[in-house]
């Protein structure tokens, strides 16, 4: 069976090379062990027999019946086959208009089937248009009712090899896998203090299970299974990381820190402020290597976080580095770190993609020699002239906008030893998400707003609210506010983004008529020139309207602009809407999100709109947002294969996440090189995985 298995499925009875390639391109199945472990996404349930007196129009039923007559209707533009199934209470017409020849022979009359389909009416009488037919076995008094559903695509589908073509392949496949074939990777322990069934029966079991419960068996077994090793990988690879990688000895908290504190510092720190550098400063003092993630809810201070973790840095005689991912962001945390420090003797720069000549020349001089103590930058710090004297700290803020890839180049840019890393986010990231993803970082998370910070008012309105929408906005400009009114800019709509922009930007302008208003705009197609010179204006209060698109997302900071009002609401994601709230509320009045949509809402539209209404907390607003749009695309693509779960998901099994989380890390609390007897199944299988040998099917 090991060379069935190994065997590549153009060779399989019933593929061929044709379909072969297409499942290769669009499913990433080359062999039948990849086939075998692309389960199905869902079941049909067969569980139930109904009687034809009992059935309703327009639901999918099954019945069981004696075939008593078919017969070949000409038509003038098609044909028609149709055929009678008797049951003990009734009749029940059958219909097919394709594949007549075929179906017709196949037919058998006076014998009993299964009959599953989508009922009908026509005339009084109840038909099935194209049912599913299986000829009930002498004998047999019991089959399966869960039958599976594999994913297919157009492709596959026009070539006559969808979801049941597969399941017929398979049907002569799975029941002769042994155990051989799956050999099994968790240890006897593990097995028995669990209740799980081996591997080779859960596979079995997937996708042809007897019954709901051996359904419910196979999953829990395959589930608990890619989570542990998912956990005690990153787990392994977190412990082996402290054991083998030094970090920078932080241990001095001296001048720059305790004068900043002291003298320069103009406002009390919250309590998870302090919380979280106390966490931090005792990283940067163990000897190892810090990675710590810092989680923090828009405008909560993670920026005065990240400045003394460099003033610790630079009371060490070691350089930082802060990469933000937009030059907006970067620049903003420039001059906000730049006036905060000013008097204490730093010397910090600015480094983007648009400063280049003797100004970037000089910046590198600087850096490589030393005598630069904070770079602060977009992903122009990664480039390879840009050289560190002796770096010790890396921040990277907005962290999911960078991939692993650009991480990895901040890691290398430390001399002897890697930089204490780290990284931030104002998008808040639900408990399990970030116990998956990020489980091999430490996590702070500052859960507490600024004092005098108030909760911004959200309300949703639809057009014809609109008079009463400018209204306000009258009323909040005669009271000093400014105003940011922010429409969706999508790159596959740029063109029409812009226009509606425009557009919006020209309705503005009659009501809200210059000399006595001013308007700025800013989007992404903007010269940075042209871009920077709007956001001034804005800044210092020369203009009282902004008209933007998402750009403003990150990295403006206006106390004075107290309303914020979105634009077709429905086009945007949860994340950004809360992003976007989180550009007003930071003066001292009462801020406001207006949230403008159409009339006509999807349910998801409907739900991320009532979630930004009915609270301000990001962390709520982020597992709402899992749950709409699950953990592949909260993340974006630069996080791919992290999540590559194949039957495991973190929305709805928690639980075992937990479960799964704890036990691995009993695991390597006892055992950190995995290296005895029980635990050999796991490092020889983590071993596989490193190397990319082990062969992960996909999930439909």
């Amino acid at each position: 069976m090991r060379k069935i298995l190994e065997k590549e499925i153009t060779y399989v009875k019933g593929i061929g090379p044709v379909k072969a390639d297409i499942m290769d391109q669009e499913l990433g199945i080359k062999t039948v062990h990849d086939l075998v472990l692309n389960f199905p996404f869902r079941y049909i349930d067969k569980s139930e027999v109904r009687l034809i007196k009992d059935m309703t129009p327009n639901e999918t039923v099954q019945t069981r019946g004696t075939l008593i007559s078919k017969s070949v209707i000409k038509g003038k533009r098609q044909s028609r086959l149709t055929a009678v199934l008797k049951d003990s209470s009734g009749f029940l017409e059958l219909i097919w208009f394709k594949g007549i020849k075929w179906i017709n022979d196949k037919l058998v009359l006076n014998r009993e089937y299964y009959v599953y389909g989508r009922t009908s009416t026509f005339k009084g009488s109840m038909s099935i248009a194209h049912p599913e037919m299986e000829a009930v076995k002498p004998g047999v008094h019991k089959r399966s009712s869960f039958e599976p559903v594999y994913s297919s695509t157009e492709k596959l589908n026009n070539l006559g090899f969808d979801s049941k073509a597969r399941r017929r392949i398979l049907k002569n496949i799975i029941p002769k896998l042994t155990a051989a074939d799956f050999p099994e990777n968790l240890p006897d322990y593990i097995l028995q203090k669990l209740k799980l069934i081996p591997k080779y029966q859960a596979v079995q079991w997937l996708h042809f299970p007897p019954d709901s419960n051996a359904l419910s068996e196979a999953k829990k077994r395959l589930k608990f299974e890619e989570v542990l090793y998912f956990q005690l990988r990153i787990l392994y690879n977190k412990e082996l990381r402290k054991l083998k990688i030094k970090g920078h000895p932080f241990l001095e908290i001296g001048k720059y820190f305790n004068k900043f504190y002291n003298e320069k510092l103009s406002f009390e720190l919250t309590d998870a402020q302090k919380k979280v550098i106390k966490e931090i400063r005792a990283d940067l003092g163990s000897g190892l290597q810090m990675n710590r993630l810092l989680q923090g809810d828009v405008g909560s201070g993670k920026t005065i976080v990240a400045l003394f973790c460099m003033l610790i840095s630079k009371d060490n005689g070691y350089q930082s580095v802060l990469m933000a991912p937009t030059e907006i962001l970067a620049q903003q945390h420039f001059n906000s770190i730049t006036e905060s420090i000013s008097g204490l003797g730093l010397r910090v720069a600015f480094l983007s993609g648009n400063v280049k000549g003797k100004v970037r020349n000089e910046i590198l001089r600087l850096l490589k020699s030393g005598d630069l103590d904070i770079l602060i930058g977009t992903h122009a710090v990664l480039e390879k002239p840009v050289q560190f004297e002796n770096l010790g700290l890396a921040i990277i803020d907005e962290q999911h906008r960078f991939g692993v890839m650009q991480r990895s180049k901040l890691w290398l840019k430390g001399k002897d030893n890697p930089p204490h890393v780290l990284v931030m986010t104002a998008t808040p990231i639900p408990r399990t998400l970030a116990m998956t993803i990020y489980g091999d970082l430490e996590v702070s998370v500052i859960d507490e707003l600024p004092p005098g910070r108030k909760d911004i008012k959200t309300v949703h309105r639809t057009e014809k609210y609109r008079p009463q929408v400018i209204e306000f906005m009258h009323q909040q400009i005669k009271l000093g506010r400014q105003i940011y009114v922010v429409f969706p800019l999508i790159e596959e709509s740029s063109k029409l983004d812009l226009e509606n922009l425009q557009q919006g930007y020209d309705k503005l302008l009659h009501f809200f008529p210059p000399p006595e208003y001013k308007l700025s705009v800013v989007h992404g197609k903007m010269k940075p020139a042209d871009k920077d010179i709007e956001m001034q204006r804005f800044a210092q209060s020369k203009t009282q309207i902004m008209v933007a698109t998402t750009v403003i997302e990150v990295g403006v900071n206006v106390p004075n602009a107290s309303v914020m009002i979105i634009e077709n609401t429905e086009r945007f994601g949860l994340s950004q809407l809360h992003q976007l709230r989180g550009r007003v509320g930071r003066g001292a009045e009462q801020s406001y999100c207006i949230l403008m949509s159409s009339y006509k809402l999807s349910e998801d539209a409907r739900t991320r709109i009532s979630t930004m209404v009915s609270t301000n907390d990001g962390f709520k607003i982020a597992e709402v947002d899992l749950e709409i749009r699950g953990p592949g695309d909260i993340e974006g693509t630069q996080q791919s294969g992290i999540m590559d779960f194949k039957v495991f998901n973190i929305i709805f099994d928690q639980d075992i996440l937990n479960k799964a989380r704890t036990i691995a890390q009993r695991i390597l609390d006892k055992d950190p090189y995995l290296e005895s007897a029980p635990n050999l199944r796991f490092k020889q299988y983590l071993s596989k995985m490193k190397d990319g040998s082990t062969h992960w099917g996909r999930i439909g």
